[in-house]
C-alpha cells in the first residue's frame, strides 16, 4: 500500500484503510456511540505521552445541554468520552459550551480553554487545567473580562516562552485579535483587533511560525476565501488582513508548522459546502500543494484540528456529519504532493 506496515492499533473505532492515500497511517472514529446527539469543534493535543481530544456535545449546537467532552489515548485505543465542563450557572440556569481548545505549554499543566454563553456574540472564556494528561481537571475559572482565550485553534508558544493565542469576536462584526501572555495566563495583553483590507469579516485564526520573528495567521472569512496576515515582530504587530485565493465555504480551518519548517493546512477546498475536506502543504505559507483528500462524500466534514506529536506524526481531528469525531494520523514524509496553482497567494 506504500504506507507503514505497522499501525498504531486502536481497540475502539479505528479503521485500517485498504486503499489508503499515501501518507495516511490510520483513520477512525474516537467513539462509535455517545450520550449526546450531536458533536462539533474538536481539538487535540499531546500531553505527557498521551493523546487528548475534546469537543462539544449535546442535543445540538447552542442547546443549553451542550458540554465539553474529553477522550484520551495511550496508543491502545480511545477512552469512553467523559464530560468535563458544562455551562451550569445554578440550578435554574444553564448555558451551552462552545469550541474547546487544548494546549500543552512547554512547562505547566495541560490547558483546556472553552467558551460559555448563549451565543458567539455573548459568550465568555473559561479555562481548566490537568496535571495528569487529561485524566482529571481543575475547577474551571472564568478568564478576565475581554479575554476569550483561543477561539477555535491552538495557541503557539514562542521561543521566549510567551504564549500567543489566536482569537476573534463576533459581537461587532467579525474581527480577529490575539491574546499574549508571558505567565501562563496570569496576565494578558490584547493585540488588535487587526485591520482588514476592505469589508472582510474574519474569525478563528490559526498561527504558523516561519522564524523567531516572522509569523502568519490564516483565518476563516465570510468572503469564501481563506484570509491571511503576517507579523515580522513575533506577533506584536500585524499587516492588514487580506484574502488569499484558497477557497473556503465560511468554515473552520487549522494549520500547523512542522518540525522541518514546512506548513500543513486542513480546510474545505470549496466555496459552497463543508465537503471535501482537504490537506495541503507549503514551504513558505504562500504557495500550497495539494497533499490528500480526507473526505469527499456528501455530508459535513468540518472544523479540523491538527498537531504534530513528538514522534513526528501528524494528528488531525474533525467533525464527521455532526455525529462523531474522526481521527486521522498522517506521516508527512509519505505525502505525495501535487501542484495547486489555483491555491497560490496573490503577490
Amino acid at each position: 500500500m506504500g504506507i507503514l506496515s505497522a499501525f498504531w492499533m486502536s481497540s475502539m473505532g479505528t479503521t485500517l484503510l485498504g486503499e489508503t492515500p499515501p501518507g495516511i497511517v490510520e483513520s477512525g472514529f474516537i467513539f462509535e456511540e455517545a450520550p449526546f446527539a450531536e458533536c462539533h469543534a474538536s481539538t487535540i493535543e499531546e500531553s505527557n505521552g498521551v493523546l487528548v481530544a475534546a469537543w462539544f456535545g449535546g442535543t445540538r449546537e447552542s442547546h443549553k445541554d451542550v458540554g465539553i467532552w474529553v477522550s484520551r489515548n495511550y496508543g491502545v485505543g480511545w477512552s469512553e468520552p467523559v464530560q468535563v465542563a458544562t455551562g451550569i450557572q445554578h440550578q435554574d440556569k444553564r448555558y451551552p459550551c462552545w469550541n474547546p481548545v487544548l494546549f500543552q505549554p512547554r512547562n505547566g499543566p495541560l490547558m483546556l480553554y472553552y467558551k460559555v454563553g448563549p451565543s458567539p456574540e455573548e459568550w465568555w472564556g473559561m479555562v481548566t487545567t490537568s496535571v495528569d494528561g487529561g485524566k482529571t481537571w481543575s475547577e474551571p475559572n472564568r478568564l478576565p473580562e475581554d479575554i476569550l482565550g483561543p477561539i477555535k485553534n491552538k495557541p503557539i508558544q514562542l521561543h521566549d516562552g510567551g504564549i500567543l493565542s489566536p482569537s476573534s469576536t463576533e459581537d461587532n462584526g467579525w474581527q480577529v485579535h490575539l491574546e499574549y501572555t508571558t505567565d501562563l495566563g496570569e496576565t494578558w495583553k490584547i493585540i488588535g483587533p487587526l485591520e482588514t483590507s476592505g469589508e472582510i469579516g474574519v474569525i478563528q485564526p490559526t498561527v504558523l511560525q516561519h522564524s523567531r520573528q516572522k509569523l502568519q495567521i490564516l483565518c476563516r472569512s465570510q468572503q469564501n476565501y481563506i484570509a491571511q496576515s503576517w507579523s515580522d515582530d513575533g506577533g506584536m504587530t500585524w499587516e492588514q488582513i487580506t484574502l488569499s485565493t484558497l477557497p473556503n465555504p465560511n468554515a473552520g480551518i487549522d494549520a500547523v508548522t512542522l518540525e522541518n519548517g514546512r506548513h500543513l493546512l486542513v480546510y474545505n477546498h470549496t466555496t459552497d459546502a463543508r465537503t471535501p475536506l482537504n490537506l495541503a502543504v507549503s514551504d513558505d505559507g504562500r504557495k500550497w500543494q495539494a497533499a490528500t483528500v480526507l473526505e469527499s462524500t456528501p455530508g459535513e466534514y468540518s472544523y479540523p484540528a491538527v498537531i504534530q506529536t513528538a514522534d513526528g506524526l501528524v494528528h488531525i481531528t474533525y467533525t464527521w456529519k455532526r455525529q462523531r469525531v474522526k481521527h486521522v494520523v498522517v506521516k508527512p514524509s509519505d505525502l505525495q504532493l501535487e501542484g495547486m496553482p489555483e491555491g497560490n497567494w496573490p503577490e
